[in-house]
């Protein structure tokens, strides 16, 4: 028997698949499909994408359909430009109060961090595990300065950051730079330099920017971004 799910499942289950490229913009959700996939009528499935459309991940076109939107360069610039303005301050107060605990555990996360790395060759590595391990020692900061509020702020599924994080990661290949990065962190909580904090941390999180480059403008990936306005 089939299990019918409920609208937060089935918009939980929609916004992962959007915000990991899955489900990639310009493609078209049908509401038959969907009643269908979860064994739902189509009351519950319009409320989900009508909530998808507020959060900008999709957009109702009248006689067209649901389509998933392209990913808006101008905001994803601007949610980084946010979070490295706040993860600066977070980092710097987690260098200043760490317990010798609480340093280790950072040791230990970059060390898995590594681990699964170093399997990027392999043809089972799962891209998205890795971003969550990634941004499990970015969450230790949040965490032991009490700012997880914050945290769940910065990195709950976004239209348009979300998705170019993967982009970054499927185009960009980002895996050493993101571990070196890593390691450079762990080197200033050891040493306590505050001074490097700001120089690293914009580094690291303009890191997709940095490696896509020009392609974020090719044709190559025209299809995942809105146009730019001139």
């Amino acid at each position: 028997m089939q299990v019918e799910h409920s609208p937060d499942t089935i918009y939980k289950v929609l916004e992962q698949e959007i915000a990991e490229l899955r489900i990639r913009p310009g493609e078209v959700l049908s509401e038959n499909s969907l009643c269908k996939r979860f064994g739902v009528s189509r009351t519950p499935i319009r409320s989900v994408l009508q909530r998808l459309e507020q959060n900008r991940f999709v957009k109702i076109v009248p006689c067209k359909g649901t389509l998933v939107t392209p990913i808006d360069l101008k905001i994803a610039n601007e949610l980084i430009y946010r979070r490295v303005a706040i993860e600066c301050m977070v980092f710097r107060d987690f260098i200043r109060t760490a317990k010798p605990t609480e340093v280790e555990e950072a040791r230990y996360l970059l060390e898995v961090l590594c681990q699964a790395g170093e399997k990027r060759n392999d043809p089972g590595f799962d891209l998205n595990e890795f971003l969550r391990k990634d941004l499990e020692m970015h969450q230790l900061w949040f965490r032991v300065t009490d700012k997880l509020f914050l945290w769940k702020e910065l990195t709950d599924p976004q239209a348009d950051y979300s998705r170019f994080i993967r982009l970054d990661v499927l185009g960009g290949k980002n895996v050493p730079d993101v571990i070196r990065e890593h390691t450079r962190m762990m080197e200033l909580i050891d040493t306590k330099n505050e001074a490097d904090i700001e120089e690293l941390i914009t580094y690291h999180l303009y890191g997709g920017v940095r490696r896509l480059g020009g392609k974020i403008f090719s044709q190559e990936y025209a299809a995942y971004f809105q146009p730019v306005e001139l």
